[in-house]
Order: structure tokens, then C-alpha cells, then sequence
């Protein structure tokens, strides 16, 4: 989004007469102060004092990045009013910069709004590379690691994944017209339910707690708390990112309405941090918080040793916690509802994937997560919607430690850098025809997933450590309802079916605009097999 729109003119006409000040005499591209002129990567044409400002888009950034890359390169410099913007377009520069120069580029860019004003920068997803954040990726690590720690979590994957799908066909049959006897669900209700199933996972992992209901606060707080990152984080989204001395400014003057979004932002996110956490705490030992979650296993491990939590200790915890969360609620929620939309454009897709699922498992029980290494074809779908899109189209930004040069180009001290990871993604030299939804483009080859894997799930020392989970959650949404339900185009009132159409809101997370499908269960029997087959987890 555009920074400029989201104040008033003579609002803007103002900052931007203060910000040429502040910057004139601080930043370094200030000529008294310069000491030589840098030879920072090609980009837009830059206007004095606000350089790029005006050219940032207002929505589908990772496209217009991307398009931009076509004409000045696999490295670009934007200049957003002093601040230096690094895109890279290129996944080698992104594997040399962010993988083999990690000591450098592991840090992140320091949030005004999103870190300062709303403290999103307690989480470990945007604490700089220091020891508070190697403590809580720690954490969140060894729960989740490949293999055995993973795995004691994939019931609890399952039991949603096959609850998803129930109350979807519940859905329909509710909404069942008198008369056309047409059953599809509303657009709300196929996002809500996917956000509710996902966040239970979550919760329940994180915590040990069952979400009650889609108005649980222990659920809706961190929906709202998610939703306000996506926000808060954006670059571009608020001035106060690029001046931050506008922080200080009185609340009473024009544009300063920031000031008080962030304090409702916070208080938000402190009730989603610590509400949960204080209830899971409190029922560690009553039988209510159901194990293993991640809390327990740590609250535990300090009793374990005769000790309890230092005040540190139990907030790097709970941060671990809430930072699980945060990064993975609405990221599964996107690729999840991106795959229903694929199924739709692309039915032979569609029909490829069921009859391996059919291969594999007969017609005699639901898909289970271990499944997935005698899937190699649902893999690739599963591989196809990351790649097709990305839930972080940017990953989340990188900054630079200190002065680095690459390819002849200057990188300075603090600069963004801003992974594409989209257009990587969607560069046809990589991928032929990247809009075109296609599975066999990966030949059933794991290296050539594993490539696409290694983009998604971010680079260097910032790799997502809950990867193997969000695999985990794709998985066992995705085989359920392919082995259940065909997956079908939405109806008009006239019963002409309407397609999804391949657009997503804008912010940090790529999520679909709404659609709607019908979900039609493939046979008698498979229905009966997904509503009789027990879901009870302990």
C-alpha cells in the first residue's frame, strides 16, 4: 500500500516538509554529510526527499516487483523518503545474500508501528538476530522438529482436517434452497470454518486448549491480533515506519490517529499472548489443558529440575508460543482455501491427485499425514499451491547488519531487503508458464519440490522452524478432501457455475479475496466413511 493516501493532504504537505529536514541533516544521503556516492542497484527514478514513495503499489506488490525486475534487474533499490528498499527479484541473490551471507543479513528491519507502537517485536519473528531470539526459535525448534517431535501432533492434524470437511458439507446441506435444492456454502463460511479448523490446530498444539467455538476470544484475539500485523507490518502502510520521529507526535494533531490504533492494536495483543497462556499455565496439572502442547512440555521440563520459570525464561516462552501462532494461522489458512481455488480452475489436477490418493489407500479409511511419502503426485500439488501462492510473498523482511557490496552493487547499513519471493516464484526461466497451475512440472522429483520449499519457508538463520508442521496441516486438509469430495465450481442464482479468480488481498499475507465452491462427496460410502470414522484425540 501507498503511504502517501493514508493521510490527509495538508497532512502529508506538512511531514514532508518536516521529514526533508530531519532528513537533510541525518540521513546518509545528505551531500554535506556523504562521504562517497554509492552505487546502490538499479531501480524506479527517484523524486527528491520522498524517492519512491509515490510508486509504491497499493496492492499486488510481489507482482509489480516482480514486473519491475524484468526491466532493472534481479536487484532493485527503491528509496521510500530516505529509507533504502532492497528487492530481490533473483533466488540466486537471494540464496547469496540471505543463505551464504547470513551473518549479515539475519537481522530485521527495525518496525515503527508494527515493533515500537504496537510491540509485535517481542515475538521472535521480528526480534533482530541476538540471544532473546535464539531462545525462543530454540523452543519452537526442538517441539517441532522432523520426525518424532512432529509427529506426536499429527492426530490432532487429522481429527481437524476431517472436522473440516464435515461442517463444510454441513454447511451446505443448511443452506440447501427450497427450490433448486442447491447446497454451497457462502464465501464466509468456507473462510471462517478453514480459519477455525487451522486456529484449533494451533491452539490446541500450542496450548493444550480445544477451541469452543469461532467467537472463542482464545481464538478470535489472536485472529484480530494476526489480521493487525498484516497491517502494521506492510511496508509502506504508515509514515511513521519512515519517520519515526513522528511517534512523538501530539495526538491531537492531524495524522496522528496512528498513535491510538496502535494502542487498540496492542492491548489486542496482549490479551492474545497472555489469556491463553495464563489458562494453559493454570491446567497444566487439572486434566483441562490436553497434552502435548508446547507449554506444557517447557513448564514441565523446569519442574522436571526442581525450578521454576525466571520472568525471562516465561517470556521467551510465551512469545514462543504467540509467535507460533501468529505465523501460522493465516499462512495455512491462505494455502489451504489457494488449493480449493486450484481444485476448481484446474479438475484434472484434480482428478490426478484422487486417483493416487485411491492407489494408495483403496476406499477403506481417510488419509493420514504419513501417508504423504507414498504420495508423491499430492506432494506436487501440495508444492504447487506454494509455489503458485506463496502465503508470504516476501517472506518477512531482512535488513543488512552493516555495508555490504554484491555484484558491484552497494548495500548499505539498515537497508530492507525485501526477498520476492513470489516473483522467484513465478519467473518463467524457472517456472514456464508460472500462472498456469501445474503439479507435473516437478516430474515427481523431490529436489525439484524441495526448491520451492526452501523459498516459502524462508532463508538463512530466519528459516521457519514450524515448517514440518504447516506441512503436516496442507497435507492432511489437502488428501481428506480429495479422498472424500469432488471440489466443485460455486453457482450463480441462474445455476451457471463462476470460477474463482486468482486475486488476494494486499499486506504481508497473500490471502485469497472470497470465493465460494461446492463440495460434492465422491461416492455414499466415502461420506459414510468421513462421518463415522472416530475423531477423538486426547
Amino acid at each position: 500500500m501507498s503511504i502517501l493516501p493514508s493521510l490527509p493532504s495538508p497532512t502529508v504537505a506538512s511531514l514532508l516538509v518536516t521529514g526533508a529536514l530531519l532528513f537533510f541533516f541525518n540521513v546518509p544521503w545528505n551531500p554535506l554529510q556523504r562521504k562517497r556516492r554509492r552505487h546502490l542497484p538499479p531501480g524506479p527514478p527517484r523524486l527528491p526527499i520522498i524517492g519512491n514513495a509515490h510508486q509504491m503499489p497499493t496492492r499486488d506488490m510481489w507482482a509489480v516487483f516482480a514486473e519491475w525486475g524484468t526491466k532493472y534487474g534481479g536487484i532493485i533499490h527503491v528509496d521510500v523518503i530516505g529509507k533504502p528498499l532492497i528487492i530481490l527479484n533473483s533466488r540466486k541473490a537471494a540464496v547469496d545474500l540471505l543463505d551464504m551471507r547470513s551473518a549479515i543479513y539475519s537481522n530485521r528491519p527495525h518496525f515503527v508501528m508494527a515493533g515500537d507502537l504496537v510491540r509485535y517485536d517481542e515475538s521472535f519473528t521480528l526480534l533482530p538476530y541476538n540471544a532473546r531470539w535464539r531462545a525462543q526459535r530454540r523452543i519452537v525448534a526442538q517441539e517441532f522438529a522432523a520426525g518424532g517431535p512432529v509427529a506426536r501432533y499429527h492426530a490432532v492434524q487429522e481429527r481437524e482436517a476431517r472436522l473440516l470437511v464435515r461442517r463444510l458439507l454441513d454447511a451446505q446441506d443448511s443452506n440447501s434452497n427450497s427450490g433448486t435444492r442447491r447446497r454451497q456454502m457462502r464465501a464466509e463460511e468456507l473462510f471462517a470454518e478453514m480459519k477455525l479448523r487451522i486456529g484449533t490446530i494451533i491452539v490446541r498444539i500450542a496450548y493444550g486448549y480445544n477451541v469452543q467455538s469461532p467467537t472463542d476470544p482464545f481464538l478470535t484475539a489472536p485472529l484480530a491480533a494476526i489480521a493487525n500485523f498484516a497491517v502494521a507490518s506492510a511496508p509502506g502502510n504508515f509514515m511513521v515506519d519512515f519517520i519515526p520521529a513522528l511517534k512523538y507526535m501530539p495526538r491531537w494533531m492531524p495524522g496522528a490517529g496512528f498513535l491510538e490504533t496502535a494502542d487498540k492494536w496492542r492491548e489486542i495483543l496482549w490479551d492474545a499472548t497472555w489469556n491463553v497462556y495464563w489458562w494453559s499455565k493454570s491446567n497444566l496439572d487439572t486434566g483441562k489443558a490436553h497434552t502435548p502442547n508446547l507449554c506444557a512440555h517447557n513448564l514441565r521440563a523446569k519442574a522436571a529440575d526442581g525450578a521454576t520459570m525466571s520472568k525471562d525464561e516465561e517470556d521467551t516462552l510465551v512469545w514462543a508460543a504467540t509467535t507460533v501462532m501468529g505465523a501460522g494461522l493465516d499462512t495455512n489458512t491462505s494455502s489451504a482455501l489457494s488449493f480449493l481455488m486450484a481444485m476448481v480452475m484446474y479438475p484434472d489436477v484434480q482428478k490426478k491427485a484422487q486417483a493416487e490418493i485411491d492407489a494408495v489407500l483403496g476406499r477403506e479409511r481417510l488419509p493420514c499425514i504419513a501417508d504423504m511419502r507414498d504420495m508423491p503426485y499430492v506432494r506436487c500439488v501440495m508444492t504447487e499451491v506454494l509455489r503458485w501462492s506463496p502465503g508470504l510473498p516476501f517472506a518477512i523482511p531482512h535488513s543488512s547488519r552493516e555495508d555490504d557490496v554484491y555484484e558491484g552493487y552497494d548495500i548499505p547499513k539498515n537497508a530492507i531487503i525485501m526477498p520476492n519471493v513470489w516473483g522467484m516464484l513465478h519467473n518463467p526461466t524457472d517456472y514456464p508458464d508460472p500462472s498456469q497451475f501445474n503439479p507435473d512440472r516437478y516430474n515427481l522429483s523431490d529436489a525439484s519440490m524441495q526448491t520451492v520449499h526452501d523459498l516459502v519457508f524462508g532463508f538463512g538463520r530466519r528459516v521457519c522452524p514450524g515448517k514440518h508442521l504447516a506441512e503436516g496441516t496442507l497435507f492432511a486438509i489437502v488428501s481428506t478432501v480429495l479422498a472424500t469430495c469432488d471440489i466443485l465450481p460455486a453457482l450463480d442464482e441462474d445455476g451457471r457455475e463462476v470460477l474463482p479468480q486468482y486475486a488476494y488481498t494486499p499486506g504481508t499475507i497473500m490471502m485469497p479475496e472470497p470465493f465460494s465452491v461446492r463440495l460434492r462427496p465422491r461416492s455414499e460410502h466415502a461420506r459414510k466413511l468421513l462421518f463415522e470414522t472416530p475423531i477423538t484425540v486426547e
